[in-house]
């Protein structure tokens, strides 16, 4: 049996190896949106292909798409999957279309037959595009400027197939909103922070861009076929790297997303998300798990710590060490990306979300994901 000494000793070296991990992943990692200096790039007019799939979303696209069909873009055409819509979606589009040349669209019809994910609706959309480079976004989606375009644009050399770009969620009032714009903007500085560092791990899709012969080829992959959503984690997951990658991190590129309006459907959007993660190559998942490994560890030692014989100057100054360093990194990040009013609240969110994280992993164990669009 361990005394009380010697079980301390051991929670001590654990409390500070997991703020050495931490603070690496800081230092090094998520410090690269706020501090790495992004060389300067040349305009271009490269054609672009705009792809967005909607189902159901004629409110947001009579809001959201007329900020897309005017970009300060000399060459780019927008096409828009209506995905079996009830609602007057194709109608919409059809009154567009008259109005605005360069866009164009298709409708896929319901089938009683069988259902479909999204996957099947990119996969009209890509086939639909006359351009090699293809810029994605969502119905509910919109830039923040008219310069989205040709600013994600001016990364399209020879050598890159793939542009990761950031998109967040329109700021509301609220605990719900402010959660999910803080966990959006994490992940945001992980992917663009590991992608800065040389190791692209993911993207979103209402805010990248890549080549059109980079689908087809991850539709190679029998995983790919088989899941109902993640389409453009795994093909950056498994088809970016340091060479071909390049990151937009102007603040006039940023995409805003309508946010869940309910706990329930921000917890059933992230299961369906974490399902890809499996997926995943085994240097994303040991970087991304050991990230999530040693915070969890850090807080249960720190809770440990304030039961034990040590000075509780000890466990509150690691805590307040960690909390500096994370403050000046999101800092940064949050004037990089023009985030605001999350910082504060990002102190308290970081203590929970990786318990909630594996909450949801340990739910989606016993159950297949079905197929949603």
């Amino acid at each position: 049996m361990l005394s009380r000494l010697q079980l301390t000793d051991i929670i001590l070296i654990i409390n500070g190896v997991s703020l050495a991990v931490q603070i690496f992943y800081y230092l090094w990692y998520y410090s690269a949106v706020g501090f790495k200096q992004i060389p300067k790039k040349k305009n271009t007019d490269i054609p672009v292909s705009v792809i967005i799939c909607a189902r159901n979303e004629e409110n947001n696209l009579r809001q959201f798409l007329p900020q897309i069909l005017t970009q300060d873009y000399p060459n780019y055409e927008v096409i828009v999957v209506n995905d079996a819509s009830t609602d007057n979606t194709e109608s919409l589009l059809k009154n567009y279309s008259d109005q605005y040349k360069h866009l164009k669209f298709t409708t896929i019809t319901k089938d009683k037959r069988f259902t479909h994910s999204k996957k099947l609706a990119v996969l009209v959309g890509i086939k639909a595009a006359k351009n090699e480079w293809l810029l994605f976004t969502d119905a509910d989606c919109k830039p923040v400027s008219d310069q989205w375009i040709r600013l994600m644009a001016r990364n399209f050399t020879k050598k890159t197939s793939i542009v990761l770009g950031y998109g967040g969620f329109i700021p509301q009032k609220g605990l719900l909103n402010n959660f999910v714009r803080y966990e959006s903007f994490f992940i945001a500085v992980q992917y663009l922070g590991f992608a800065l560092r040389g190791r692209p791990y993911m993207g979103v899709g209402r805010n990248m861009a890549y080549r059109k012969p980079l689908y087809y080829e991850i539709c190679k992959h029998n995983y790919f076929v088989k899941l109902a959503s993640g389409d453009d984690d795994l093909l950056v997951n498994h088809l970016a790297g340091k060479n071909n990658t390049r990151v937009e991190t102007d603040p006039r590129t940023k995409t805003l997303s309508t946010p869940p309006q309910s706990w329930r459907q921000w917890f059933l959007n992230k299961k369906r998300h974490i399902t890809t993660a499996r997926y995943y190559t085994k240097i994303s998942k040991w970087l991304l798990g050991g990230e999530m490994f040693f915070r969890i560890l850090f807080f249960l030692s720190v809770g440990f710590l304030f039961f034990l014989p040590v000075s509780w100057f000890i466990p509150a100054g690691a805590v307040i060490v960690r909390w500096i360093i994370m403050g000046i990194v999101f800092g940064y990040a949050e004037k990089r990306l023009a985030e605001k009013q999350l910082l504060l609240s990002s102190l308290i969110y970081d203590i929970f979300i990786p318990f909630i994280y594996f909450i949801i992993w340990l739910t989606n164990l016993s159950r297949t994901a079905k197929i949603s669009w």
